[in-house]
């Protein structure tokens, strides 16, 4: 079997897919796009490569001895430089615009496909680090209540709406009112907006309500854009006066989860992954 190549954007993924590698016995190389630097990345040999220049890019990997890869990060739509483009990946633009009209999926569809046909076998983050997608439970010491719960079933129900139309893997729901929806600008967005709400949810109210709910989108190919969270979005759901965070048991990706939980144990806020039937 050849190497794995683990091509990244911004965040801390990369870093715990690299470790997760390396403690399996592999030896990853890391891959960086032009405008989206690697971070926190332990002595590793990273290729750069600009979009304009993928399938140039992708025959490096194979003559690397590569044969899987893994995209992990967070990755904007970059301006591309029509004066960068080699022959063979100009070609490609018509499919590239075609599947960006369509939405995020669609876009991320595309690059799967064009990954595949260069011979490379695309691997979901879940795949290469199975510890980081958690089962069904509490992982904390805060448990959900009866309205918590109830909170969720209904904030799944709208990522589960807006999902198919390719709009978000998030929700806020309190008291069965959904107060905000994960768009373009992330979780951490959505999680300030509900602070700012002219609301008495905040500590400074004397009582915690709502959650964060957060779910792949219907149909969502795993492999690519599966939501994350990890201690910045407990101290952002604290901060949002909230009673906890749920998320759909495997299917979401738990960052630094020994911090997340102890984040979410020292605020008081439930970290439940939520069995996708309901039951758990």
């Amino acid at each position: 079997m050849g190497r794995i190549a683990i091509v990244g954007g911004t965040g801390v993924l990369p870093a715990a897919l690299q470790r997760a590698l390396v403690a399996a016995g592999e030896a990853p190389l890391l891959a960086e796009l032009a405008g989206f630097p690697l971070e926190g990345l332990q002595g590793a040999e990273i290729e750069r490569f600009r979009l304009e220049r993928l399938v140039p890019f992708l025959d490096r990997l194979v003559a690397l001895g590569v044969d899987r890869v893994v995209l992990a990060g967070a990755v904007r739509r970059p301006r591309l430089d029509p004066a960068l483009f080699d022959a063979r990946t100009a070609a490609l633009v018509p499919r590239f615009l075609a599947a960006m009209q369509s939405g995020d999926d669609a876009a991320l569809r595309i690059m799967i496909t064009l990954i595949e046909e260069a011979g490379l076998e695309v691997l979901g983050a879940a795949a290469v680090a199975p510890a980081l997608v958690p089962g069904p439970g509490v992982l904390g010491r805060v448990q959900p209540a009866t309205a918590d719960r109830r909170d969720a079933a209904r904030a799944a129900a709208v990522v589960a709406a807006l999902g198919g139309v390719d709009v978000g893997q998030g929700a806020v729901v309190a008291g069965g009112l959904c107060l905000g929806v994960e768009a373009l600008p992330g979780t951490d967005a959505l999680l300030a907006q509900v602070a700012a709400l002219p609301v008495p949810m905040g500590p400074s109210a004397g009582v915690r309500r709502g959650l964060l709910y957060k779910a792949p989108k219907p149909g969502q190919d795993r492999r690519v854009d599966m939501p994350a969270l990890g201690p910045a979005t407990v101290v952002g759901a604290a901060a949002a006066g909230l009673a906890g965070i749920a998320f759909e048991a495997g299917g979401v990706l738990l960052l630094d989860r020994d911090k997340a939980v102890a984040a979410a144990d020292a605020a008081g806020l439930f970290l439940w992954a939520r069995d996708p039937s309901g039951s758990s």
